[in-house]
């Protein structure tokens, strides 16, 4: 069995290259996985990219399988499926999801990877992480049937969780992004689109994930009294400015943080990461989730795509990458 393979680095903010890397021999309980595809997650990898992940947020930021620190030289990502060639009889030839690099083929713990459903194909299941992060946010929230509520910010994560809301019963619920665009993938998941100015206000719960500080304002004022901003944004070394001022007090408005690091409070004396992304996966098995993937390229181009993800320049909400024809 080929022990090399070739995996993306970031080599310093603003450049990539793919490296040669050499595979250690499997032990018992490990797996080699054959990559298929991968995805780019563009808020978080694009912020690491560019080199903006806080000092005091380098331990918290650290991928499962990452190599390296940060700012550069690191390998990061998070998003891989591929297909077993050796481990567990019970793994071989099975499609997995698991937390790593951008890279052709690699060497984990058998318990590191996820059986991706037969209801889910490969191509789709980049999107796990994505989907267990809106899982998550949702056990924050909680929303409740007939709940009126927004999703300030059609991202990646944004678009992840007015997928899910969807299904709730009798919620009236907007997608809301300055990207007129953003329309035609709100119309594929089911959900009402509205520009900032446009979104229906008096809600019971905002979902924010637009990275931006007038998001975060337009949240706060589409709140009716005593609701509830749930906060998904990261925002890495940017500061951000609020008006606190105003009704804020007054309407006893909430703002609460949300992050798929720990799983939540509200379920984490039931469920285990295991058990939170096998369910992101069964989730995965709604074709209307392709939306979400909105551009590809081959894993060779991708220290030409990164800086074109970084810059705005590819529009994507979740980057596919292939690794189809790779050796």
């Amino acid at each position: 069995m080929n022990r090399t393979a070739r995996a993306f680095w970031l080599s310093s903010p603003g450049e990539g290259e793919i490296r040669k890397t050499h595979l250690p021999e499997p032990g018992e309980g490990d797996v080699v996985v054959r990559s298929l595809f991968s995805g780019v997650s563009r808020g978080t990898e694009t912020l690491v990219f560019r080199g903006g992940v806080p000092e005091s947020q380098h331990a918290a930021m650290r991928a499962p399988f990452q190599e390296g620190e940060f700012p550069a030289p690191v390998k990061y990502g998070y998003l891989s499926v591929g297909v077993v060639e050796e481990g567990p009889d019970a793994l071989v030839g099975r499609t997995v999801f698991c937390l790593h690099p951008h890279q052709t083929r690699y060497v984990v713990p058998a318990s590191a990877v996820t059986v991706v459903p037969d209801t889910v194909p490969a191509e789709r299941a980049v999107l796990a992480g994505t989907v267990e992060t809106a899982v998550n946010a949702l056990w924050d929230a909680a929303p409740l049937v007939g709940d009126r509520i927004a999703v300030v910010g059609g991202g990646m994560i944004g678009c992840s969780v007015a997928a899910l809301l969807a299904r709730f019963p009798g919620v009236r619920l907007q997608l809301v992004d300055a990207d007129p665009g953003r329309a035609a993938v709100a119309e594929a998941l089911g959900v009402d689109f509205a520009a900032p100015n446009d979104a229906l206000g008096e809600c019971d719960l905002v979902v924010h994930a637009s990275a931006t500080e007038q998001g975060l304002a337009r949240s706060l004022e589409l709140l009716r009294a005593e609701g509830t901003v749930l906060e998904l944004s990261w925002y890495g070394d940017r500061k951000v400015g609020l008006p606190l001022g105003e009704a804020f007090h007054s309407r006893r408005l909430t703002i609460r943080s949300s992050q798929v690091g720990t799983v939540s409070p509200a379920r984490r004396a039931s469920r285990t990461y295991a058990d939170r992304l096998a369910l992101a996966l069964e989730l995965l098995a709604d074709p209307a989730l392709d939306a979400l993937v909105t551009s590809e390229s081959a894993f060779e181009e991708l220290p030409e795509v990164m800086p074109k993800l970084a810059s705005g320049e590819i529009q994507a909400l979740c980057h596919r990458v292939s690794y189809t024809d790779t050796p």
